[in-house]
């Protein structure tokens, strides 16, 4: 027996395809300043210090910058949430597009915690994404486990 998700309601394509195009493009905009610090907009010597926290230590994970690390998962979800992916007929692309949330949402609370415990600093750009990123996990838990099968719809 093959397996098959179910189609989802248009908000919820429409929700996470955008959320996932601006996620993308703060990620682009924090990969540049990356690589070019002194392009930074929001940079500062109180709490809020993009500089700070996006040249700290905890800006890369096992010597790969996070920036990247956020652009690589905002192009993959953005094809994952496009309204082409959200048609796709495989059920593991789905399950797949759930879990991709999940563990970037894990890896935003680590950042979260980098920022406010660590670093002693908040970047506003990566507080975006993290905020984008939660928005995304809270429409995927809306939406995904009816999707999947994994519950009924409240409406049967």
């Amino acid at each position: 027996m093959t397996r098959t998700a179910e189609p989802v309601a248009k908000w919820a394509v429409v929700a996470t395809f955008a959320l996932s195009l601006v996620g993308l493009a703060v990620s682009i905009y924090l990969t540049f300043t990356h690589f070019q610090p002194q392009d930074l907009l929001c940079s500062g010597t109180g709490t809020i210090d993009c500089a700070a926290v996006t040249t700290s230590a905890q800006s890369y994970f096992f010597g790969v910058p996070v920036a990247i690390l956020g652009l690589i998962t905002y192009v993959v979800l953005c094809v994952f949430n496009s309204p082409w992916g959200w048609r796709a007929k495989w059920y593991w692309w789905h399950v797949a597009r759930f879990f991709i949330t999940v563990i970037s949402m894990g890896f935003v609370l680590w950042l979260v915690y980098a920022e406010l415990i660590i670093i002693d600093h908040i970047c506003l750009y990566c507080t975006s994404v993290h905020v984008i990123t939660f928005a995304l996990l809270i429409v995927l838990t809306r939406v995904s486990p009816v999707q999947l099968g994994w519950t009924r719809s409240r409406t049967q």
